[in-house]
């Protein structure tokens, strides 16, 4: 470790100075008819005089390319792209008084000659950096044909995913996460369960955001967005992914992609199916002590759940272009997803001499049902080809899902005599629906500015309900103590200004944001509970700043600085007084008093092209939302409260190299230092721990078509709320071969290599009570996917669908 932060610093330092000595460059932009940027368009540099080829390369994910290291000479550029008239500029003249040319964006046009069976595949790197994000092509990872978005971004540098589906981004959770710019609405299990049906061959490519710009919803400590795929080419194309793996149960993931484009209609299509099963063992001790530290008892719990789920998916479109400049489009989605669980628990509860005094066995069985449909219509309109437009977005969403558990419990002697028996069932129906409304300007200038400007407007709709009945026999005593009725509504309205200027070295964003909420809540009464309701107003501001300096003339060596004020508003079920029943010895419940939680990132950035990037970033937070524990005689309760103070202090490195032309190594290693300091209801609550993540992804070409991948996490101990988890790793490898004239590709991969991914971890700040969790799933497993593209390839692009309009709403359904 010491070598690798060694070898990074000499980057640092010298990388700049390295940089001085490379003198004349060739930069510029390729982008299409619709001002769309091309990638993977082929970049050649040829002499003047007699056409020899002097320099190549294809241009990024942003469409930029840039030549480097060229003597004095004449030259030609030349551009071409699949499906479109190839560009020849002008000769080029590089000498001392014109060491770098910085050309005007290059526009190409469609070809009016229809090629046959044209295949030019660019392979992207995994990661590509922007000022504001980091781009992670999925396709670059072997198994993501095979695996759901969940496991896709587990396997993401920098992400993580906890075993209750919580996602963190460099070690923040409360991550916003958007499909194709628009929220879920969604989060915790609710959100990890969506993203398990989503099959990872639908994923084009993820952006993470640490900091985003005020163009984006406030909410979030950072932000995910998944870009889905959407073909761009002429004719009716697509592809179709099918998947198997195995470990204790099966689970296969299937998708198919279409897309029809003619002249000025483009219509598109996701049908995706997916089966799952997993277990979980989990075991929890847990002690209890008198006021005097001595042992008073303790309780051991063996909890063995199953579940299968299976989900169906369908996304529809059609974008139509009335003119050059205008196109309507519209988005259907429509998901459902059923599950059946059951979970198995034995008790075995010891007096303060460790001897046996009673054991426990329960069943819980579930039965639940979750659709949802949406809709989305959307306007772009482009004023002129430098990239002056208007967008404008309508989003409807509609969550429904009911279901029910019964609960069978019994405690008993250790001779077998029946001390109680409890059995009861429940019912938890529910509907949410959510409309937003967005538009976006941007407006750039001449000398290398922009003004963006936009408002947005949300409205949610929540109606939950938990019926409660007590089981006698077959006969069902409805209890009213349990039961709840509870009713949430919340209208954000939002405004935002973003401004870019970029000088010859110096580059800077600035944004604002203003958020105004209104929410109310309803608890409907019954004849045992006592109706109760609340209401939030508030307005904040979010200001956002980004500074971009380059350390060289050719751009090599960036640094950028960033700011930027966020917050996570609590999600709808946290707010909802719903008392959950895992087992016997532990309940869960909402909080409707939840506070939003506020916090301030600031970034300082270098990096070094795609290769190595380092970031130094300080994180405060206020009113930090995490679930709480608290212990009432045997029994564990856990609730969301806003009982501390939190701070983030993290260096992150991203380290991209090509060690060989036939390996390329990337590497993702984050060193943080995590504090709280609050009350957890009457401990003090003050833990603070020094954490680090290792994540390497190595990806092999072999001969005849073979490539491999072989990739690695390590985590040492990290800190969310009361919980402390342990160390933990885990292996996967990949190895694919291309099949069917490039058209096809087999997969066949291990996750989980050494069933290594069991987390341990301990709850702290209880009141005279420890406890310890072990986590054992079903990560071991092996696959095997097969992709197949088929249709036409001649080239045309259509624009991407990147409308936020429901960002923030979406990710906070549980």
């Amino acid at each position: 470790m010491k070598s690798f932060f060694g070898i990074a610093l000499l980057a640092v330092f010298h990388a700049p100075v390295f940089a001085q000595t490379l003198h004349k460059t060739i930069t510029g932009v390729v982008k299409d008819s619709q001002n769309e940027t091309i990638p993977g368009a082929t970049v050649t540099l040829l002499k003047s005089t007699d056409s020899t080829l002097i320099a190549g390369e294809q241009t990024n994910g942003n469409g930029k390319f840039e030549l480097k290291n060229l003597g004095d000479n004449s030259y030609i550029l030349r551009v071409s792209s699949v499906g479109c008239v190839p560009y020849v500029s002008a000769k080029l003249t590089i000498d001392d008084q014109h060491p770098l040319i910085s050309l005007p964006v290059i526009i190409l046009s469609p070809s009016k000659t229809t090629l046959k069976e044209v295949v030019v595949v660019a392979k992207k790197p995994l990661l590509e950096q922007d000022i504001d994000k980091t781009i992670v092509n999925v396709d670059a990872m072997l198994g993501s044909a095979g695996s759901n978005t969940l496991e896709v971004l587990e396997k993401t540098p920098g992400v993580t995913v906890d075993i209750n589906g919580e996602i963190s981004l460099n070690g923040k959770g409360g991550v916003l996460v958007l499909i194709d710019g628009r929220p879920t609405y969604l989060s915790g299990q609710d959100l990890a369960a969506y993203l398990k049906s989503l099959p990872g061959g639908s994923l084009d490519k993820l952006e993470l955001m640490t900091n985003p710009p005020a163009r984006y919803d406030a909410a979030g400590t950072s932000i995910i967005n998944i870009r889905l795929k959407k073909n761009r080419i002429q004719g009716f194309t697509g592809d179709v992914s099918v998947s198997y793996n195995q470990g204790v149960t099966a689970r296969s993931n299937d998708v198919v992609n279409v897309n029809y484009n003619r002249r000025k209609v483009n219509l598109f299509g996701s049908f995706g199916y997916n089966k799952d099963a997993n277990y979980s063992n989990d075991t929890y001790n847990r002690t209890f002590y008198t006021e005097n530290q001595a042992i008073n008892s303790s309780v051991f719990l063996d909890n063995r759940y199953r579940n299968n789920n299976h989900g169906l998916l369908t996304r529809l479109g059609m974008d139509y272009a009335v003119s050059p400049k205008t196109t309507y489009g519209f988005v259907i989605n429509l998901q459902s997803r059923p599950r059946t669980d059951k979970l198995d628990y034995l008790s075995r509860n010891f007096n303060k001499g460790y001897a046996l005094d009673s054991i426990g066995r329960g069943q819980t069985v579930g039965d639940y049902t979750w659709k949802s449909a949406g809709a989305n219509f959307n306007y772009l309109h482009k004023f002129n080809p430098t990239g002056r437009e208007l967008t404008a977005d309508l989003n409807y969403i509609n969550y429904r899902s009911d279901g029910s558990q019964t609960l069978l419990n019994r405690i008993t002697l250790p001779d077998g005599a029946l001390v109680r028996r409890t059995d009861f069932l429940y019912s938890i129906p529910s509907d949410i629906s959510i409309y937003s409304a967005k538009a976006d300007y941007v407006h750039p200038f001449k000398n290398k500015a922009s003004l963006e400007a936009g408002f947005k407007s949300s409205l949610v709709n929540t109606d939950n309900k938990a019926d409660y009945f007590t089981l006698n026999g077959s006969v069902q005593l409805p209890d009213f103590g349990k039961s709840n009725h509870f009713i949430y509504r919340e209208n954000i309205n939002a405004a935002y200004v973003n401004s870019r200027k970029q000088w010859k070295r110096l580059g800077a964003q600035l944004g604002l944001r203003l958020e105004n909420t209104l929410a109310d809540g309803h608890q409907l009464g019954n004849s045992e509970v006592k109706a109760t309701s609340f209401t939030r107003k508030y307005t904040r501001f979010f200001p956002s700043a980004f500074v971009n300096y380059k350390l060289d003339s050719s751009g090599n060596n960036t640094l950028t600085i960033s700011v930027a004020r966020r917050i996570n508003r609590p999600n709808y079920q946290l707010l909802n007084p719903f008392l959950f029943f895992r087992d016997t010895y532990s309940y869960t419940s909402g909080n409707p008093l939840l506070k939003p939680q506020f916090h301030v990132q600031y970034e300082l950035k270098y990096q070094y092209k795609n290769q190595l990037g380092l970031a130094l970033q300080y994180n405060r937070f206020t009113d930090v939302i995490f679930q709480t524990t608290q212990a009432v005689g045997n029994l564990f309760i856990t609730s969301p409260n806003n009982v501390a103070r939190g701070y983030i202090l993290a260096l992150a490195t991203n380290l991209s190299l090509a060690p060989a032309r036939w390996w390329r190594l990337n590497a993702n290693i984050t060193l943080a230092k995590l504090g709280l300091m609050g009350m957890a209801y009457s401990e003090k609550l003050n833990p603070s721990i020094v954490h680090s993540r290792l994540n390497v992804m190595n990806q092999f070409t072999f001969a005849r078509k073979w490539n491999g991948e072989l990739s690695g996490y390590f985590a040492t101990k990290d800190l969310a709320g009361q919980t402390i988890t342990n160390p933990r790793y885990r292996i996967n490898a990949g190895i694919q071969k291309k099949v069917l004239n490039d058209k096809g590709t087999v997969r066949f991969t291990i996750e989980d290599a050494f069933h290594s991914w069991k987390p341990t971890d301990k709850t702290v700040s209880l009141n005279r009570a420890d406890a310890f969790h072990t986590n054992v799933t079903d990560s071991r497993r092996i696959g095997v996917a097969f992709t197949y593209r088929f249709g036409k390839e001649t080239f045309a692009r259509k624009r991407r669908h990147s409308d936020n309009a429901a960002d923030a709403e979406k990710g906070r359904v549980d």
